[in-house]
């Protein structure tokens, strides 16, 4: 069977370089507007009885980014393609996995339902917001983990990390992993959400003090979780020379500012998310392209994903 990459509007470098390590060309499409707004899309080339796979975050405008993925894959099912895979390096409504006041919507589900709705047989991501989501999918779920390669870039970096920092609950299995892979000790800030960009920090779970700490987490948004963690643990006594890594860099909203206050030596963040102004923060990029590549290869010839999936 053949393989097709077709890469979305949402990250065309991602795709160049996720189709250079493939040695496949990304096939191309058309994506317009029609003058009420609506989205036009259609396919440059022949994809009947194909392998496809769809490459398009979800980043914003998430709407947009979304909507141009579905109908990508609905012209590939239309068009004869034997089976459709959507890679979706960042995947949006992932927080969003259930009902905190019992009167909203489960997003996540709804998108997963439309993105079967729209002929996909399967769906790739990199690191949710949790892995408890492919509980909302009824076509398959491959949860890939980014931490590898960000592990590789610190380690090539030389930074001189004396303590892995979860900034939150959700995060506490992650910064587990990290203190196992780096052989050092774990400690948590204990945050509360008060609203969609506001939280509260109300201390440090072990001890950061007179130690360089790691923070890490799934994504950067707005920078209120991570702003809070940084206070809390420089309160707490710790050096006041952090490294942050964390997978999804979107930076929105306050982020850029927050952070620019803040004694960050070093943000490693993957590409999953293009075009965003960092200003003049110490982002540091790392490519998830071999990642995918490696992911893609494995499923288009039937081989086990294993030591590349998340695992709870």
């Amino acid at each position: 069977m053949r393989l097709v990459l077709i890469g979305g509007p949402a990250n065309p470098p991602l795709s160049e370089a996720v189709g250079g390590t493939l040695g496949v060309e990304p096939t191309g499409c058309e994506i317009s507007r029609f003058p009420d707004g609506e989205i036009h899309v259609e396919l440059r080339e022949s994809v009947r009885d194909a392998d496809v796979y769809l490459l398009q975050p979800t980043t914003p405008p998430i709407e947009a980014n979304l909507l141009q993925l579905l109908f990508l894959a609905d012209a590939c099912r239309r068009a004869g393609a034997a089976r459709v895979t959507a890679v979706v390096p960042y995947f949006a409504y992932a927080r969003q996995d259930r009902r905190a006041t019992g009167r909203e919507a489960v997003g996540a589900r709804v998108v997963a339902d439309m993105l079967e709705g729209a002929g996909i047989d399967r769906v790739v991501a990199v690191h949710l917001h949790t892995t408890a989501l492919e509980g909302v999918f009824s076509v398959p779920l491959e949860h890939l983990t980014a931490m590898p390669v960000l592990a590789a870039a610190l380690g090539e970096a030389r930074l001189p990390v004396e303590v892995v920092v979860s900034p939150d609950a959700g995060a506490v299995k992650l910064a587990e992993r990290w203190g196992r892979a780096l052989d050092l000790p774990v400690a948590v800030a204990h945050k509360t959400r008060v609203g969609g960009e506001v939280v509260r920090t109300h201390g440090v779970i072990g001890e950061v003090r007179s130690r360089r700490p790691l923070i890490v987490d799934d994504m950067i948004s707005t920078g209120g979780t991570l702003a809070g963690a940084i206070t809390a643990v420089l309160d707490a006594g710790a050096v006041p020379d952090v490294v942050v890594v964390a997978t999804h860099g979107l930076f929105v909203g306050p982020a850029v500012d927050r952070l620019a206050a803040l004694p960050v030596s070093r943000l490693l963040v993957t590409d999953t998310v293009a075009g965003v102004n960092t200003g003049g923060l110490p982002v540091q990029r790392v490519s998830v392209a071999p990642l995918l590549a490696d992911a893609i290869l494995r499923l288009h010839d039937g081989r086990s994903l294993g030591d590349l999936i998340l695992h709870g």
